[in-house]
């Protein structure tokens, strides 16, 4: 059964972080237009599972760089995701 599921891993996970990714791109959006947002718990969680797209994200977009909660919790995910991939690999 892992067997089956090694090989997709890599797809999943890029497109969680591509999702994470646009996520920012549309609350930065709707943000500049004063519109209805995504809330921040909404993101927290697309960030805990797409960390890089996320970090990118506030990055590319400029967008919760000030907010102490996400410049602590994305490094914090993205962490965790490098240690479970070397804890995966051995």
């Amino acid at each position: 059964m892992f067997e089956t599921i090694y090989p997709l891993f890599p797809i999943i996970y890029t497109i969680l972080n591509v999702f994470s990714f646009a996520l920012y791109g549309l609350d930065k959006f709707k943000a500049r237009e004063d519109k209805w947002r995504i809330p921040e718990q909404s993101l927290l969680i697309a960030s805990l599972l797409g960390p890089i797209g996320a970090w990118f994200g506030m990055k590319h977009f400029r967008h919760k760089t000030r907010k102490p909660m996400f410049k602590f919790l994305i490094p914090l995910f993205i962490g965790v995701h490098i240690l479970l991939v070397l804890w995966i690999k051995v």
